[in-house]
Formats: C-alpha cells, sequence, structure tokens
C-alpha cells in the first residue's frame, strides 16, 4: 500500500514544525562565551553538544572540594617540583562537542597553558556527588571512559564512599571499585605521591 501525495506533504508538514534540537560545538560554546550571552555566573558546562545546567552548589559540597583540593596541595607542592598541577571546577576539551568541568583534576605538570586541558593532560579527575550523583554515575563516567581518562573518582556524600575508576573502556570504565572509610587512595599514575584517606575525603 502506498501513502497517497497528501498523507506524505501532511507528515512532511508536521516533521518541519516539530522541535528541532541545537547541539553545539565547543567552539561555538566558547563563542558564547566571549559574546556574553555566557558568563561567569552562569554554572553550566557542554557535554554531548548541549549546554547544560549544573546542579547548585551546597555547603556540603562546596567545602568537600575544598577539602580535597588541600589534601592534594599539601602532597603535591610539598616538593619543589610537583608531581602534578590542580585544576578546581574548570574545563576539560573532550572532542567536538564536550566540555565537561570537573570538581578537581590533576593534569600534568608540563600540560599547555594555551589552551582547554585535553585528555592526554589528565591524571586524574575527581566529581564531587550529592544532588548531581545520577549524571556523574550514568552521563560523565562513561563520556570520561570514551576518552580515555585513565582515572576517576567519585565522592559519594551522602552514601559515604568513593568509587574509583580505571582501565576505560569505550563505554564505561572495566575495573570500578568502591573505598570506604578505613580504605586510602592512591593514583594510578603517580605512585610516590602520599596515598589519601578515604575518611580524609569525606570529611569523617
Amino acid at each position: 500500500m502506498h501513502d497517497s501525495p497528501a498523507l506524505i506533504d501532511s507528515a512532511a508538514a508536521v516533521l518541519a514544525l516539530a522541535p528541532r534540537e541545537r547541539l553545539f560545538t565547543a567552539e561555538e560554546y566558547h563563542a558564547l562565551a566571549r559574546a556574553g550571552v555566557l558568563t561567569e555566573d552562569d554554572r553550566v558546562e557542554l557535554i554531548n553538544g548541549r549546554i547544560v545546567t549544573m546542579s547548585p552548589i551546597g555547603p556540603p559540597h562546596l567545602h568537600a572540594v575544598n577539602r580535597i583540593t588541600e589534601l592534594f596541595a599539601r602532597r603535591l607542592y610539598a616538593r619543589d617540583e610537583p608531581q602534578a598541577r590542580l585544576s578546581v571546577q574548570n574545563s576539560i576539551h573532550l572532542g567536538h562537542r564536550n566540555e565537561p568541568e570537573p570538581d578537581l583534576a590533576l593534569l600534568r605538570p608540563d600540560a599547555p597553558q594555551d589552551r582547554v586541558p585535553t585528555p592526554e593532560d589528565v591524571l586524574l579527575v575527581i566529581e564531587v556527588a550529592d544532588s548531581s550523583a545520577e549524571v556523574d554515575r550514568r552521563v560523565k563516567r562513561p563520556l570520561y571512559a570514551a576518552f580515555g581518562i585513565a582515572e576517576v573518582w567519585i565522592v559519594y556524600l551522602t552514601d559515604g564512599y568513593v568509587e574509583v575508576c580505571r582501565e576505560p573502556g569505550d563505554e564505561d570504565y572495566v575495573d570500578i571499585v568502591r573505598m570506604t572509610p578505613g580504605h586510602t587512595l592512591t593514583v594510578a599514575a603517580l605512585p610516590d605521591l602520599p596515598g589519601i584517606p578515604v575518611a580524609d575525603i569525606l570529611g569523617r
């Protein structure tokens, strides 16, 4: 049975009126910021071409980020030549349509400073998950894996554990381990860096 020309025309009209999603490239995302359409007050990140509003930062999240930053700073900057640089709530460039802003990242000390860091610059990504837990687990973790970020820690403040993710695969990490208070975390790429107790990360 063949559709009539009138039916085909009707379907085409409906499709023409249907809303279409506009996906952005990282270059367009930066252009919006330069033009003032996006400002520093806009808590957004680019995920799969979509400009996504980030969850508000409440006191537990804020203090956790500060605490983890201090824990790493003490270990990294106790040396004349730090093994890594701290990047706090800044973008990472992942391909054509992604610039997530993890809560914390450790970058190679020789990472170029004239561009947004890319996967080869990143030693570790840390996300603090409270209200953002589902997004961090189901969206951002697979995204980091797909682009080859070597190691990700997701800090689950409410549940009281840290998820350590290593061995990135096409869809997610192959090695995912739940670490609770009593465990100590080490960064795979920095074996000489002193470990950090999970209890200290959680503030317990």
